[in-house]
């Protein structure tokens, strides 16, 4: 019977059987490209609606109070990672730092996370595409739609999902530079829309700035508002960056590149965010956008660029899938980081003659088909947030708890201000959590 206190020896990191082991075939671009991939999706092409909704033109300092929280959890990750660079990210970190009791906790708070993400952003392009499907080819919605909108499954949202199965199943490189060039798509449509918008921004549309306050306050209609109920919101458009831990095993330069990729696609995607929240915002009144499914076409079209504003969708569509590849990458490595501790059925473990985890990626398949072509994702889509906050804190203790049991260990990155009152911290900090 499996010690559930016990800990996953660092020995073990080097000590992996070939038929378990993964092809390292990624560099930092390839990484930064999966981070920017899985952050920059639907996040700025629908949240800034909501957000602004709940903000007003202080939506922008939400968008910087969001980044910044997540900035600190992604130092954390850039530490742990050059440390431990094997597959599974904040389950492995859980199991060599504090115990297998809590990696099983955190493995499958992350499965549920990246299942329900995958899902969701599948049903998300399912939307986008169904309208064209029934135009073009006659296809009756209810072939697209799950039971709880009165249909019988969503063939489109599980197709999309095949889709990324099989590119995933050619190879890692492969899969990553593909979504390398489907990011590229995505952040030109984005700098198009910049381009288009910005020479129209009025300072006018700024005021008042903070309509609604800085603190969460609950209105007369029962709505949650300020800048704090904004940032809440936004906070879950720049989760992602994790995926990268899990492409540890598989980095070519992991000391280097994991940080890099960490790092660069954090900042990257908050100056993106900022800019193009300044530009939408600065361009129409957010009144006139707030909510819509769809706020930066939204403004295209009501500046009179129809065509811009469906050349951006168009791009969206293309480009979303980058979002199911990165997480759906992600979940897969977790799973196959389970199987090979043995916390799965070891089976699940083997790779191919290309070092690719090929059981993994097809039992993920299934989940994720099944949740995204039949269930009401809506009902359960909080419990993706508390597996994210989950995994962050995790992977905050776990590098705290290193700093104070291991402080010789060499740290190829090391997060800056770990410690408010480091004496103080030292001092009381257990060494053993038992």
């Amino acid at each position: 019977m499996k010690n559930w206190r016990t800990r996953k020896p660092w020995s073990s990191l080097n000590e992996v059987a070939t038929e378990h082991r993964l092809n390292a075939a990624l560099s930092w671009p390839h990484l930064i490209a999966l981070g920017v991939g899985a952050i920059v999706g639907t996040g700025i092409l629908t949240l800034i609606g909501v957000g602004a909704a709940k903000a007003g033109p202080a939506v922008i300092l939400a968008f910087i109070i969001a980044g910044v929280i997540c900035a600190c959890a992604a130092l954390a990750y850039a530490e742990m990672v050059t440390l431990m660079p094997a597959a599974g990210g904040a389950y492995t970190y859980a199991y060599i730092v504090i115990g297998a009791w809590a990696a099983w906790f955190v493995g499958w708070s992350l499965i549920l996370e990246y299942s329900l993400v995958v899902s969701a952003v599948a049903v998300g392009w399912s939307g986008y595409a169904a309208p064209l499907l029934q135009e073009g080819l006659g296809v009756p919605m209810h072939w697209m739609q799950g039971p709880e909108l009165g249909g019988l499954i969503n063939l489109p949202a599980i197709f999309i999902i095949l889709v990324v199965t099989a590119l995933l199943l050619v190879g890692t490189k492969e899969s990553a530079s593909v979504n390398a060039l489907l990011v590229v798509v995505k952040l030109t449509a984005l700098l198009v829309f910049i381009a288009l918008v910005l020479p129209l921004l009025n300072v006018a549309h700024f005021q008042p700035f903070m309509p609604f306050g800085f603190i969460k306050t609950l209105g007369a209609d029962g709505v949650e508002r300020g800048v704090m109920a904004s940032a809440a919101i936004i906070f879950f458009a720049f989760y992602g960056f994790d995926a990268i831990a899990t492409a540890a095993e598989e980095t070519r330069n992991p000391d280097r590149d994991l940080a890099l990729g960490i790092v660069g696609s954090m900042l990257i995607c908050v100056l993106i965010y900022v800019v193009v929240a300044v530009a939408a915002l600065g361009a129409l009144d957010y009144q006139r956008f707030a909510d819509s499914p769809e706020p930066l076409a939204l403004i295209l079209r009501e500046l009179g660029k129809p065509n811009a504003a469906r050349w951006l969708a168009a791009s969206a569509v293309i480009a979303l899938p980058t979002v199911v590849l990165a997480f759906f990458y992600g979940q897969s490595r977790i799973f196959f980081a389970m199987a090979r501790d043995g916390l799965l059925p070891r089976g699940l473990a083997k790779v191919s003659h290309r070092g690719m985890p090929v059981r993994t990626v097809l039992f993920t398949a299934v989940i994720v088909s099944i949740i995204a072509g039949l269930f009401p994702l809506a009902e359960i889509a909080a419990l993706a947030n508390a597996g994210t906050l989950l995994a962050f804190i995790t992977v905050s203790v776990c590098m705290l708890l290193l700093r104070r049991r291991q402080p010789g260990l060499v740290r190829k990155f090391s997060a800056p201000m770990a410690w408010v009152h480091r004496t103080d911290c030292d001092n009381r900090l257990p060494v053993s959590i038992y």
